[in-house]
């Protein structure tokens, strides 16, 4: 099968699969216990406005015709009005993702950096005292909630020591001057490093982990003997010549760790009072605004679809004998 091929039929079933994964978000919100009518009624309401407000969301019609004109919307790329902010979904989301993908890629970029030069440490040193710390480490961060961490990062350096804010994004009353004002300041760097550490932490392994592994089936191979036996530096044999070919799993990988982290930060998001799409979620499910939560989930899961399928094309593009099927 040609790449043409293979793109046109990943093409269907990604689209395939959003519509599953559409149908489920809506009707595993509508299975929900609650009125979502309830948070938006203010106390002396008159029967007839309560009508006019569930008439004015659709929510008196039939479920079958409340789930056709959600595809109908949603094919029209209209997420439809949220019950919260009698807004725009889209706009609702819109002024979230920004923060979240500026937390999200932070965290990715310094825990590829460390796990990329850590990974080939650990292989080069394997069976050492520095694998076995670095190794346990990692896979400790990963098997903890990072809730859990986030917690005990803010009763450390926020509380304890005082050092950091323990939430939000910039400190009340902050007035920025400028749009890159906003993010190139020292107190929205003092917000941001606590939930990217944390965020940064618990997604460490992965790099790290395929990198040590494919750093060593590397380092079997003639061209890094021939070059230790040439008198190179460790340094350079290490990070010029065997780290640049077993950096092509971890780059491929990078793109699907892209989206797998979007909703890795739900949690993050949430403890830290990081105004992003992950803590948006959380709110929206307690508030039961279904036009946010069914709209922020299946944002997700399209990105971690539409990441997979860059990371099979990344993979074709970087080694020419991957063979479409």
């Amino acid at each position: 099968m040609g790449t043409q091929q293979f793109i046109l039929r990943r093409l269907i079933q990604m689209i395939i699969s959003i519509f599953v994964v559409a149908t489920v978000i809506f009707f595993m919100f509508r299975l929900l216990p609650g009125d979502p009518t309830t948070a938006m009624i203010e106390p002396g309401w008159s029967q007839e406005a309560t009508q006019m407000l569930i008439e004015r969301f659709g929510l008196d019609r039939p479920l079958h015709e409340q789930y056709f004109h959600y595809l109908v919307n949603l094919f029209q790329l209209d997420f439809g009005y949220s019950f919260h902010y009698s807004s725009p979904v889209s706009s609702v989301i819109g002024a979230k993702i920004g923060n979240t993908l500026i937390l999200m890629l932070s965290a990715m970029i310094v825990a590829y950096v460390i796990g990329i030069l850590g990974g080939v440490l650990m292989a080069w040193y394997r069976g050492s005292k520095l694998e076995t710390f670095g190794i346990s480490a990692a896979l400790i961060f990963r098997a903890l909630p990072p809730f859990f961490v986030g917690m005990l990062f803010i009763m450390l350096f926020s509380f304890h020591l005082g050092w950091l804010p323990h939430s939000g994004m910039r400190t009340a009353g902050y007035v920025a001057e400028g749009a890159l004002d906003r993010f190139f300041n020292l107190d929205f760097l003092r917000h941001l490093i606590l939930p990217m550490t944390v965020s940064a932490l618990y997604f460490l392994a992965q790099p790290l982990l395929i990198m040590r592994n494919t750093m060593m089936e590397v380092m079997g191979e003639d061209f890094v003997e021939m070059a230790d036996a040439k008198g190179l530096k460790k340094v350079r044999i290490m990070y010029v010549h065997a780290a640049r070919n077993a950096l092509l799993p971890v780059v491929t990988q990078g793109a699907l760790f892209l989206g797998m982290a979007v909703g890795g930060q739900v949690l993050i998001e949430y403890v830290f009072g990081w105004p992003g799409l992950g803590e948006e979620i959380v709110l929206a499910a307690q508030r039961h605004d279904y036009p946010v939560a069914q709209a922020s989930f299946l944002m997700m899961a399209s990105l971690v679809m539409l990441m997979n399928f860059l990371a099979d094309l990344l993979y074709g593009y970087l080694d020419p004998r991957v063979v479409y099927n």
